[in-house]
């Protein structure tokens, strides 16, 4: 028998998750920082004549403001909102865990500035971290880079100290060098120095200069040269001063300043978006704030009120830019709780640390969080992004506190963050003519009730940056 051929209609249900255009505005909102945030505001209220900011010498009571304007858009009727399923749910209720964002590829309305891709002009950082990119695949030796590349005053120089670096990120010092020679290698030559005398002898060093004479006095007679001593110099070099003179004129052609050659807008100062404060007269508890003073407060625009126009045109117009006024607002208010309440859930899931530091952390991940304030994983991944919060014990990116963990003879569970820490201080201790081997770490740690391989404790020792035993003896 034939089989036959034809056209047959079916039904078939599938959940399909449709990103619409306010919820991806939203998405951007709640994952970009506070300084960025500051920025795309400041676009909407060039740009929206419904939407104006609360000047500051008008007295008004901020707390009040906002409770009114929100319980006002609540009471706003559905039909006069558009897709409110997008605007009062949790922002990632509706997503897969495979779900990776929508492409860049797709079409931009070109009335929405929020969602148009904006052209810009790379910074000085930007600049240097794709050459970093390229240089250091993704992982802890990246992430220094780009601290150290963070780090980097106008002029290009290093202006934070390796010891604070490595401190920051719990590795050794020597990783942190080994970072800093790549990054010093980029192009301006002479940049992430840590003075002039090191940004020369880069520039030198840049152009196989590295035996000159000019990299001679520089790197030996750098005193003397800057007060133009130059009979000195000749005198030690056995050389004319003229010769002495024309030296220094070609020394005089580097540049001191190579940050400013790449357009840089200085150092990247890290902001933080959170603050966590210890309560007085309260040892036990943390209080939660949100930086966002330097946030232009909103409110829709009353100038339209009452009047009247024929002109249907118009009539759209304002109703548009009045609805889109109304979302922003209820949007940034949406994601200042939301990031509240992560903060507040890291701060009691991790207690401990601000009592005790970082040897105290414990296991952590986003899906813990998520349950515990009741939201999806993938909206507290977006409030973590990119965030910093500022502590009793210093600045964290907000991921910092999230970490996996190892079992314990309690039968608690330890944080990987900790246990790096425990062993960079067994390591720290030890004698450095007989340095402890992979296996003696373990032991000592299995004293201590943890439970940990091996190998575990060689791919922490080597994250951290710290030599094997063999390479640390000292004789």
């Amino acid at each position: 028998m034939s089989p036959s051929i034809g056209l047959r209609q079916s039904m078939q249900l599938r959940q399909q998750l449709v990103m619409t255009q306010r919820l991806q505005q939203a998405l951007k909102l709640l994952q970009v920082p506070t300084l960025e945030l500051e920025q795309i505001l400041r676009k909407e209220l060039n740009e929206n004549p419904l939407l104006e900011e609360v000047e500051a010498e008008e007295e008004i009571d901020e707390n009040t403001v906002r409770e009114a304007t929100i319980s006002d858009l609540e009471g706003t009727e559905r039909d006069k909102v558009p897709e409110p399923q997008d605007e009062n749910r949790d922002w990632g209720d509706s997503f897969e865990d495979g779900f990776r964002g929508v492409s860049n590829e797709r079409a931009y309305d070109e009335d929405d500035e929020l969602e148009r891709p904006q052209k810009y002009i790379p910074t000085g950082q930007e600049t240097l971290t794709d050459q970093l990119h390229l240089a250091i695949p993704e992982g802890a030796e990246r992430k220094i880079g780009e601290y150290i590349i963070g780090c980097l005053n106008q002029d290009g120089m290093l202006a934070c100290a390796l010891e604070e670096i490595a401190s920051f990120f719990d590795v050794d010092e020597t990783l942190v060098e080994a970072v800093l020679q790549i990054v010093q290698g980029f192009e301006p030559a002479g940049v992430a120095a840590r003075d002039i005398q090191e940004c020369l002898l880069l520039q030198l060093e840049g152009k196989g200069m590295e035996d000159s004479e000019e990299a001679h006095i520089i790197r030996h007679h750098f005193e003397i040269l800057k007060h133009r001593k130059f009979g000195d110099i000749a005198r030690q070099m056995k050389i004319t001063p003229h010769q002495v003179q024309e030296i220094a004129q070609r020394i005089g052609e580097l540049d001191p300043r190579p940050g400013l050659a790449i357009g840089g807008e200085g150092a990247r100062v890290i902001v933080p978006d959170l603050e966590v404060v210890k309560v007085e007269d309260d040892d036990q508890d943390y209080a939660v704030y949100l930086h966002d003073a330097n946030l232009p407060r909103l409110r829709v625009s009353g100038a339209y009120e009452g009047q009247s126009t024929s002109n249907e045109n118009d009539v759209k117009f304002i109703d548009e830019k009045k609805r889109h006024a109304e979302w922003i607002i209820k949007t940034i208010e949406q994601r200042r709780r939301t990031m509240i309440k992560v903060m507040e859930a890291i701060v009691a899931e991790q207690k401990d640390f601000f009592e005790k530091g970082a040897i105290a952390l414990r296991p952590l991940t986003l899906q813990q969080v998520a349950s515990v304030i009741g939201m999806h994983e993938s909206t507290v991944s977006r409030v973590t992004r990119q965030k910093y919060v500022q502590t009793p014990r210093g600045v964290f990116p907000l991921k910092f506190f999230f970490s996996a963990g190892l079992d314990s003879e309690e039968g608690t569970e330890i944080a990987a963050k900790a246990v790096k820490i425990m062993i960079k201080e067994i390591v720290e201790g030890e004698n450095e003519s007989k340095p402890l081997s992979d296996k003696k770490i373990v032991d000592i740690l299995q004293e201590s009730g943890l439970k940990i391989a091996r190998r575990t404790v060689a791919k922490y020792r080597e994250q951290m940056g710290i030599l094997s035993a063999r390479m640390r003896k000292r004789y």
